[in-house]
């Protein structure tokens, strides 16, 4: 086998030697049925790559890909939190901001993250189907508004390059649609998947960008990097979406180790999520004051590069606002008082009015 084909082929061997069963996972989990259901509801795939990252029971990496019985007994949270069906003018394609489409175009991740706001999907036959894109891709052609397409999932890059290819050039070729922007975790969870010549394809349909999702600084390692180098000497814009965590990431000091490396491997911190509301997520949940708390705890102590939007997606289909911290008093005359974060307090005078 050309040793060109065996680098294109690793990432497909690593993925077909995942974790998908109990049996198969090197750590002890307690012998409960209730498990079975739980992965009969919730599948799970950790493919060699991300199992390896893994130190020990609960660390970061294992709370973010195993199986927790949390997941079936709290019965708190959405099926559809962010009533992405209720705003589907068609399967698999949401439909929300005027300007803007999301598009499944695939059903499957790299690993299955146990906090994902569409598990209830992502995972299953028939999420998406050849029929779905087509229409996808019909519709965003009849309808001229739309500017910008983000493809998401699932994962598109677990799309073989081919068929990435076709999909994105059906879409460019729309003349209407300015940007494209591909939602993926794979630069984290597999980064083999990016290779030389995804990469290169990816780098024809510019203006092209990329929103990723790093977690942990755990999770920046060696290949992460690579993979992150690859697509942005591709010409590809980088940004991370982190979700905040409980019990992983949800502390100042893990958050701003993550940003700081983050722009290290030239991707820029773009939001940090609240988690969503998803059924089977509350275990994760944090106050919202935490994600305030944290972007506040940034803010002065590492450059402004590194701080993301603090975002929350609204329930019920309200799309997306991003929070910050009250540091600012207004004053009767217009003027207003802001706490610096040193938690020194200036007066700054009222202007324009």
């Amino acid at each position: 086998m050309p040793a060109q084909k065996r680098k294109r082929s690793h990432w497909r061997r690593l993925l077909s030697e995942s974790v998908t069963t109990l049996e198969d996972l090197p750590l002890h989990l307690p012998k409960d049925d209730r498990f079975r259901k739980l992965l009969h509801q919730y599948p799970m795939r950790i493919n060699p790559y991300y199992l390896g990252l893994m130190g020990q029971k609960d660390d970061p990496i294992y709370r973010q890909c195993v199986p927790d019985l949390e997941e079936i007994s709290n019965p708190n949270g959405l099926e559809d939190p962010l009533d992405e069906e209720g705003r589907s003018p068609i399967p698999g394609l949401t439909h929300r901001y005027p300007d803007r489409v999301l598009f499944l175009v695939s059903a499957q991740c790299a690993v299955y993250c146990r906090f994902c706001n569409r598990k209830r999907k992502v995972g299953r036959p028939g999420m998406v189907t050849a029929q779905s894109i087509r229409e996808g891709i019909d519709y965003i052609r009849c309808h001229k508004a739309v500017r910008d397409v983000l493809l998401s999932g699932g994962d598109p890059l677990l799309l073989g390059t081919r068929r990435l290819h076709h999909l994105l050039r059906e879409i460019r070729r729309i003349p209407h649609v300015e940007i494209i922007r591909i939602g993926t975790r794979v630069p984290c969870t597999l980064p083999q998947r990016i290779t030389p010549r995804l990469a290169r394809m990816l780098g024809e349909f510019h203006p092209l960008y990329i929103h990723t999702h790093f977690n942990h600084p755990l999770e920046i390692t060696p290949e992460a990097t690579l993979a992150c180098g690859r697509l942005a000497d591709a010409g590809i814009p980088l940004g991370c979406q982190t979700v905040l965590l409980k019990g992983v990431n949800d502390s100042p000091g893990i958050i701003k180790a993550l940003m700081q490396r983050l722009l290290m491997i030239r991707v820029r911190p773009y939001y940090l999520f609240q988690g969503d509301l998803a059924k089977g997520t509350a275990h994760f949940w944090t106050p919202v004051r935490r994600g305030l708390e944290i972007i506040s705890a940034l803010q002065g102590y590492t450059s402004g590069l590194c701080i993301p939007h603090f975002a929350v997606d609204l329930p019920g289909g309200g799309g997306k606002i991003t929070l910050l911290p009250d540091q600012v008093k207004w004053q009767a005359d217009g003027s207003f008082l802001v706490k610096t974060y040193e938690g020194k307090v200036f007066h700054y005078p009222a202007t324009g009015e």
